[in-house]
Order: C-alpha cells, then sequence, then structure tokens
C-alpha cells in the first residue's frame, strides 16, 4: 500500500516537473547562464587587441570605482530614481482611483492612459525630441506665448536630465496605474460601505481604507520603479546620448557606451554586477523589511 502510494507520489511529481521544464529551461539559458556568465567576464580584461580574455581578478572593479565618470553616472542615476519613482507612484495611483469609476468611455479612458507603455518607446523618443527641441517645439512655443525665453532642453546641463524623467514619468505613470487599479478593485466595497454609515469622509476613508490596503501593491510596485528606473537606456540613446558633459548619462547607457563604444566587455561586465547587485540590494530590503511590515488582507 505505501509502495503504491509512493509510486504515485513520484508520478505526480514528474509531471509536474515535466510541465514546468520549458520554462525552467528559458529561463536557464536566457536568465541565469547570462548571469553567470557577466559574473565570470568581470574578472578579465577583454580588448579587440587581444585574442583572448586575460585574467586580471578585481582589476576592473578598481578602474569602474576609480573612473570619475562612473561616479557622476551613480549620482545621476540616484538623482534620476529620487525624480521620478515618487512622482510615477504618485501619478499612477491618482491615475488609478480616476478609472476605477463606472462612466461612458471608461474601457477607451485605460487604453489611452496605458497606450505610452506598451508602444516603442524609441519612436516616441524621437517625438519627444521634436517636442523639446528650442524655438519649434511644443513646449518652447507654451513658454514664448507668456514671453518666457526659449530653453535648450536637452543640451543644457541642468535641464537634459529632467528632460528625461518628465518622458520617463510620462512612459512609466499608466504602467504603473494598471496595478493600483488591480488593486483598488480588490479591496472589498464592504469597508467603504462601513466608513460611510460610520459617518466617515471620503478622504478618511481613502487615508484610513484605501491606502492600508493598497500596501502590498505599492510595495510592489515601488520595487518595479526602482528597477526600471536603473534600467533606461533607450530613451537616453535617442534624446541626449548621456550628454552634455554626461549630465544625462545613467547606469544602463554608460554600460551600453562601456561594451560597445570602448570595447571594453570586462569593464562592462563588472559595471552589469555592480548594477545586479544594486537590484539584489532593492529585492532584499522588500522582503526582509518592508514585506513583513505590510498588512496583507485574508
Amino acid at each position: 500500500m505505501q509502495q503504491n502510494q509512493l509510486v504515485k507520489q513520484i508520478r505526480r511529481n514528474l509531471t509536474g516537473w515535466i510541465l514546468i521544464a520549458p520554462a525552467v529551461l528559458f529561463l536557464g539559458i536566457f536568465s541565469l547562464f547570462p548571469i553567470f556568465k557577466t559574473i565570470h567576464l568581470s574578472f578579465f580584461q577583454t580588448s579587440l587587441s587581444f585574442p583572448e580574455p586575460i585574467f586580471n581578478g578585481f582589476s576592473n572593479f578598481q578602474d569602474v570605482f576609480a573612473d570619475t565618470t562612473f561616479k557622476k553616472v551613480i549620482w545621476n542615476n540616484l538623482r534620476f530614481t529620487l525624480m521620478v519613482v515618487p512622482i510615477s507612484i504618485c501619478l499612477g495611483l491618482m491615475l488609478a482611483l480616476l478609472v476605477n469609476k463606472k462612466f461612458k468611455g471608461i474601457g477607451i479612458a485605460r487604453a489611452a492612459l496605458f497606450y505610452p507603455n506598451v508602444s516603442p518607446m524609441i519612436g516616441f523618443a524621437f517625438i519627444w525630441v521634436f517636442l523639446l527641441t528650442p524655438n519649434i517645439g511644443f513646449f518652447d512655443n507654451i513658454l514664448g506665448f507668456f514671453g518666457i525665453p526659449s530653453v535648450n532642453w536637452l543640451t543644457d546641463t541642468s535641464l537634459s536630465l529632467i528632460s528625461i524623467a518628465i518622458v520617463y514619468v510620462w512612459h512609466e505613470a499608466g504602467f504603473i496605474m494598471l496595478f493600483f487599479l488591480s488593486g483598488l478593485q480588490n479591496i472589498s466595497k464592504d469597508y467603504y460601505e462601513a466608513a460611510r454609515i460610520d459617518g466617515a469622509s471620503s478622504f478618511h476613508a481613502f487615508r484610513k481604507i484605501t491606502l492600508p490596503l493598497l500596501m502590498p501593491t505599492t510595495l510592489f510596485v515601488l520595487t518595479i520603479s526602482l528597477v526600471n528606473s536603473v534600467k533606461i537606456v533607450d530613451t537616453v540613446f535617442i534624446m541626449t546620448g548621456g550628454g552634455p558633459d554626461n549630465s544625462s548619462n545613467l547606469l544602463m547607457y554608460y554600460i551600453y557606451t562601456t561594451a560597445f563604444t570602448f570595447w571594453n566587455s570586462g569593464g562592462a561586465a563588472a559595471l552589469t554586477v555592480i548594477m545586479l547587485a544594486s537590484m539584489l540590494l532593492i529585492a532584499l530590503l522588500q522582503f526582509f523589511v518592508l514585506d513583513r511590515k505590510t498588512h496583507y488582507e485574508n
């Protein structure tokens, strides 16, 4: 009897492993293998002048941390993250609250707000370059209407990073809205009904019911937003190329130029390892600190 149960258990487990085998294989080939290959490459010196990579230990990491451009890139990314993450989350929540109501054309409104996130960002980046072009761009025409002089949005060292941040928020807000909208629709209406019976205002219900019950969604969105703010590369490539004077150069774009402009694969691998370590730290912070202080509705 016990032997038959053991055989059935083995068959069930084997069936499960067979079903998930394609996903595990896909994950291994396209995620895990590149990660380990990058870590391995970060300990080698590579160049077009060397036919084979040369092992150099931690020299790539030492060169990275001694590079003044890397320090500026990290500072740019910190500023960029502090600019875009809070604004994107707040705007995404506001949009979710707006479209979490029944009115005529709600489907069209939701699709229009989410549309920037499913469209090619490279094409939209070119459009934004035109909108921000001095003298003829849309924003300069608005400023000119009020008598404000032309602004060099993409070539001014103090404005180039802000310009990219504006485009990023425009692109990311609809994506965040989708998660908040899902979270709002999972909150039971009974809570709000009880709050109305007790005489609570809409603002009080939002503060005491909506925000606490949205906290799991908020933490997830926060993690995704932090990671995405580090991964941005196409917008920087099209709009500013990291300039002027590296004022809009961000980490992922710096990795790209190190690998494919200067052909320093070892240095790019070391930068990638640093980026992966920072993302892992963010994930651990969420799991061990923030996630344990969050209330999950049963």
